[in-house]
């Protein structure tokens, strides 16, 4: 299954699992845009992504570990 910037809930999961040790809610967008390109199922255009995008990822990740 390739992921896509529009998976936020998919993304955000595979990104609890590489990162158990980080805190969502004091990531910088920057690292999480590094981390989503290195996620192993991820296959989009990196230039597809931006703040709205992160952020949506980012509130997926935050409700995941709630």
């Amino acid at each position: 299954m390739s992921l896509r910037w529009t998976d936020t809930l998919d993304i955000a999961i595979e990104l609890d699992e590489a990162h158990p040790d980080v805190d969502p809610k004091t990531i910088r967008f920057t690292d999480l845009h590094n981390w989503v390109m290195d996620l192993e199922n991820f296959d989009d255009d990196p230039a597809h992504s931006g703040e709205k995008i992160l952020e949506a990822i980012q509130m997926a990740w935050i409700d995941e570990r709630d």
